[in-house]
């Protein structure tokens, strides 16, 4: 679903243009475009910030230049996302062979989430619960039907949106950028664990106590139960390891 927009205006002396760039910008920051997110088509975004489609697509290209926005074929224009082949692709490659990479990833998702978690439970709005809730309902349920692939996907879905919850633009980025990295992560974690027991239902509870502590708006209760889940994690890669 694609955002709204309002009418816009330029400053004395400004630029039509700059305004529409400053308004896209702002709404990226505040957490109401994420990476990814398609804009409107021209015309319809023209129309909801009251604007000639050529300050419009001044504006756009503008921001594409800068690497704000891309142009997806059969998507137009949407919000870039921060993926780096040069820090992604090592890393997996590195994952199919090495433990220890394995190992290392959830260190450093230990930092980021926990961060994103704190962050989260002080800004998650109604919205994010709901992101959050189909995730770990999802991740869930595609384990009870065996998909193992889909269960690892939405596990990681559902960090990504916590990570979204915090509305901390830096964040999501990073989050965003590492996606594929976690979610290979967050299947080799997942694949190790159930080698050893049934490791489903733990993995569930962890994920809803994070969601409880989200929603009761605790940051303190959900940085504990985000070191909890990692950690649990991490010591059940450990107990795999030869």
């Amino acid at each position: 679903m694609t955002a709204e927009f309002s009418a816009v205006e330029a400053r004395p002396k400004g630029r039509l243009s700059d305004a529409v760039s400053a308004e896209i910008e702002r709404r990226i920051l505040d957490g109401r475009l994420k990476p990814g997110d398609p804009l409107p088509a021209e015309r319809d975004l023209a129309k909801q910030m009251a604007v000639s489609r050529a300050s419009l697509r001044e504006a756009l290209l503008k921001l594409q230049a800068r690497g704000i926005l891309e142009v997806r074929r059969n998507a137009g224009y949407t919000i870039a996302e921060a993926t780096s082949p040069s820090l992604t692709d090592p890393l997996l490659r590195l994952m199919e062979n090495h433990p220890k990479a394995v190992s290392d990833v959830l260190e450093l998702r230990q930092g980021l989430e926990t961060l994103t978690a704190a962050l989260a439970a002080m800004r998650a709005n109604a919205e994010d619960v709901d992101a959050i809730r189909e995730a770990a309902d999802r991740a869930q349920s595609a384990q009870l039907d065996g998909d193992a692939a889909a269960a690892a996907d939405w596990d990681a879905r559902f960090h990504l949106a916590v990570a979204d919850a915090s509305h901390n633009v830096a964040l999501v980025h990073v989050m965003r950028g590492l996606f594929t990295v976690m979610r290979e992560n967050v299947r080799r974690a997942r694949e190790a664990l159930f080698r050893r027991e049934d490791a489903a239902e733990p993995l569930h509870e962890q994920h809803r106590h994070l969601l409880d502590a989200i929603l009761a708006h605790d940051p303190e209760a959900a940085v504990r139960a985000a070191e909890i889940h990692l950690t649990f994690i991490r010591d059940g890669i450990r107990g795999t390891d030869p």
